[in-house]
């Protein structure tokens, strides 16, 4: 499509498409996670309806440093724009601040770094999980009982989705008592050597919130060698978390809409590399700030249960697809 002459002396562009070779790249931490999957997919399919390229990029490890490296190795390719999924907030202003001065839009998803220039963040609302997970748990277990949580420290979305939970238990439900709180950085095998600590240590265990659903792998295999009777609540799935809804061992996982959040990270992304688009009634002119600024957009998050189980089977879902 074609925009015409905007007010204000503004100069009209073709419209929402890229020059050939205009390339944008999604960047992640632990890039053999199955979450990363549709999230790409959606990421990919605005970016070919609007013909431009796209990579997929990132670490295999659960590593700042490395992540931080691929990331400026991107850079090296003069990317249009990158959507970015911190691992850890702080660690990355620098690294973030820089590609903006250099020209790269960058947007933050699913973890952020709010300290950062970054133009854009789009995530699902994680004190909207947190409060509906406190509340799940609370009509399951009763509002008297012992729970625990596991968590991944430095990792945005996940410590809210804790500390939120936490901090509403305490407001809302006082005789809800935390019993254990052990970091296990999204390891399974971490997660399953902490659970079984917690419940040797607290046998009337009830309820055990999971900020992730790797943690969760671990966690589950846990409670189910104890042939204990914990719910257990857990963000975002992979295959492994879903079979185990479907055989009623996990109660149910909140699971942010990931197509959405790649579709529209790449559209604020585009939009952060082509601000000439529109003419915003803002001071960018004298600030030397890039106009388009997104500070929050919430992409929404589904409860996945036994019942719906089948409609985030991952490999159904990638049937016919191009995955790269």
């Amino acid at each position: 499509m074609s925009l015409a002459l905007m007010p204000g002396g503004a100069v009209a562009q073709e419209g929402f498409k890229c020059a050939p070779g205009e390339t944008y790249i999604m960047n992640v931490m632990v890039s053999a996670h199955p979450y990363w999957v549709p999230v790409y997919q959606g990421f990919k399919q605005a970016a070919e309806a609007m013909g431009c390229e796209t990579v997929f990029s990132g670490t295999p490890d659960y590593d700042i440093t490395k992540q931080i490296a691929s990331f400026e190795q991107d850079l090296v390719k003069s990317p249009a724009g990158v959507l970015l999924h911190p691992m850890q907030s702080d660690p990355f202003i620098e690294p973030i601040n820089r590609a903006i001065d250099s020209g790269v839009s960058v947007t933050t998803f699913a973890a952020d770094s709010p300290n950062s220039r970054r133009t854009a963040y789009i995530t699902s609302d994680n004190l909207a999980e947190a409060k509906f997970a406190a509340e799940e748990i609370v009509a399951q277990v009763g509002d008297a009982a012992e729970y625990a949580v596991l968590e991944n420290p430095g990792q945005s979305n996940h410590d809210l989705r804790v500390t939120a939970l936490i901090d509403y238990m305490e407001a809302n439900y006082p005789n809800m008592k935390l019993v254990g709180r052990q970091a296990t950085n999204q390891d399974s095998n971490a997660a399953y050597r902490a659970t079984a600590s917690i419940l040797q240590a607290n046998p009337e265990l009830a309820a055990l919130w999971i900020p992730e659903a790797g943690s969760a792998e671990g966690a589950v295999t846990a409670v189910l060698e104890a042939n204990a009777d914990v719910l257990i609540m857990h963000a975002d799935v992979t295959p492994t978390t879903l079979e185990h809804i479907r055989a009623g061992n996990i109660h149910m996982a909140l699971n942010p809409n990931q197509g959405v959040q790649g579709f529209m990270g790449f559209m604020v992304t585009f939009m952060g590399a082509h601000p000439e688009l529109f003419d915003p009634f803002n001071d960018y002119k004298v600030s030397g700030y890039n106009p388009m600024q997104v500070p929050f957009v919430d992409n929404g998050f589904a409860v996945i249960t036994k019942d719906n189980a089948d409609s985030f089977d991952l490999n159904v879902y990638m049937e016919g697809r191009d995955p790269t």
